[in-house]
This record gives C-alpha cells, structure tokens and sequence, in this order.
C-alpha cells in the first residue's frame, strides 16, 4: 500500500495511512492498495461492506458506481491486448472528498502512466484525479483496437494468399474475444453515462461536463468493435470462400491431368494387347517412335489447356 499527499499534481509519501483519515489543508490523499490492505483501509475510511465485498470476489465485476454514504464505489475495467489475447483488469475506486483509493488485483499500466498528466495539469482534487484515470482507460481501448484491427488485416492478407486449417481457429477465437468485449463495453458506457449526467456531489460541476467527452469516446468504442465484429463474420466467409476455391483449383489441376492421361493410357492399352499385327510392333526403334509421340502429345495437351487457362 502507498499513500501519497498530492498537492498540484506533486506527489508526497505518507507513512502513517491514519493520516490520510483527516482532509489535508490543501490537495488530497491517494491510495494505491491491493485487496489485501481494505482490512485495514475499511474501518479506517467507513467503507461499504458490500463494496469491499465485491473488491474480494474471485468473480468478474461488471463496470458500475455506487453511492454510499460519504464515499462513490466505481469498478472500471482496464484493457491490455498481449501475445493476441485480450486481459480485462478490474479497477476498483472509492472516491471521498478528500481522498481516493485505487484497489488492483494486478499491475494496471494506467495508474502509472497517470502521474505525469497530475503533475501538467496541477491537480489537486481527487474528482479530477477520477476523471484523468478515466479518460486514460478509455483511450487505452483505442489503443487495443488500433492493434486489433492491424491483427485482422494481416490475418486477411494471410488467408487471400494461403489458406490454412489454423486460421478458422484463430478467426473464431478474435471473434469471441471481440463479443466477449463488446459485453463489457456496454455497462462500462453506462458508468460514463452515469459520470456525465447524474448528479453527483462528490464530482464538481464543471468538471461532470468533461465526463461528456469521455462518453462519446466509448460510444465510439463500441461502435468500432461492432465494426470488428462484422470484420470477422466477413473473414470466416472469405476463409470459406478460399477454401472452395482452392478445392475447385485442385480438383481442376487433377482433372486436366487426368484428361492428358487419357490418350497416353488408351494408346499403351492398345499396345499391351496380346496381338501380334500392331502397326510398328516389329519397327526398329518403335518403342522410341511410340514414346516420343506420347511424349509429344501429352506436352502438347499441356500448353494448350495452358494457353486457354485451364490450368
């Protein structure tokens, strides 16, 4: 657990967490803790049983705020897309008047990536603080679809050029993760909703309105993720299609090789008779005549069904 004093986006180290109970003359209190530390935290800040409850749970947490006396409960998923797998991280937040505590179960890159943009924009309330972590998860989601989105182009590229058995299951498995996703995206834009409209005493006003952009970003990731989805129903179809052009080319090849078999068949048919008058049987150097016409013939076959496509 950290406790830190910020005060214009400048952070101060605090040793004793009893401190952080008495609002500071100036700025605010933020916590990093782990799940491990709410039984300290809880008495200490008068947090909602259920709240920490949830914070505990082994299972996944769906995006949402809840208002407690003195203090707002947020649960906010963070996004990473790594070796093409995508990883939600439940971000759980309560927000007081004068302080903020952040409780992860893992590493999120977002709290890290937040103190430089505290100290550029001096903030000193801890609605702020909520806001630029927000702002910050939400843009991560782009992040994560630019990637996405790079991964289904390349994998379309592969399929137009070579078709394989192993990319039906890499198909299938974006596509669930991308519906997967898309289930989360929906309460997650609600809690922005919520964040932009509802009134909210522990959020300044003038900062909720800020919220609105956040919101119309998650609208637009969701709507972009509704276009990755249609992408991926479009690969399976293209998959298919290569597939059946592949076995129409395959099965063309066979069949014209075939078909320049034929004539060379029936004419080593005619001379594997058991007949003694066969025009050439007795010729000095009929077997070479014979070869050299078969020869000539099937070559022949073949740069005709070249010169008409066939092959």
């Amino acid at each position: 657990m950290k406790i830190r004093h910020v005060t214009q986006g400048i952070f101060k180290t605090i040793d004793d967490v009893a401190t952080a109970t008495i609002p500071p003359a100036e700025g605010f209190y933020w916590i990093d803790a782990d799940v491990d530390d709410l039984k300290v935290l809880q008495p200490l800040f008068s947090l909602h049983e259920l709240a920490v409850e949830d914070c505990l749970s082994e299972e996944e947490q769906r995006p949402k705020i809840e208002i407690h006396e003195g203090h707002y409960f947020l649960v906010i998923n963070s996004i990473r897309f790594d070796d093409e797998e995508i990883f939600l991280r439940a971000l759980n937040i309560f927000l007081g008047r004068h302080y903020i505590i952040t409780v992860t179960k893992q590493k999120i890159n977002e709290l890290r990536t937040l103190k430089p943009i505290l100290l550029e924009d001096q903030v000193s309330r801890p609605d702020d603080f909520l806001y630029h972590l927000v702002d910050i998860v939400v843009d991560n989601y782009f992040l994560v679809g630019d990637r996405i989105e790079v991964r289904i182009e390349s994998l379309e590229e592969a399929i137009l050029m070579h078709t394989k058995k192993s990319h039906l299951n890499e198909i299938i498995g974006l596509r669930s993760e991308i519906l997967w996703l898309k289930k989360v995206l929906g309460p997650q834009k609600e809690l922005i909703a919520t964040l932009n409209k509802k009134d909210l005493k522990l959020i300044d006003d003038q900062l909720q309105k800020y919220f609105s952009d956040i919101y119309e970003n998650a609208v637009k990731i969701a709507e972009t993720f509704d276009t990755y989805r249609d992408l991926m129903g479009n690969l399976r179809e293209a998959y298919q299609s290569s597939l059946a052009n592949r076995a129409n080319e395959i099965m063309r090849v066979f069949t014209a090789l075939t078909t320049i078999f034929m004539p060379l068949t029936f004419i080593t048919g005619i001379y594997g008779m058991n007949f003694d008058y066969i025009p050439g049987l007795h010729m000095h150097g009929g077997s070479y005549v014979l070869l050299s016409f078969m020869l000539l013939l099937g070559f022949g076959m073949f740069f005709i069904f070249r010169k008409k496509e066939w092959l």
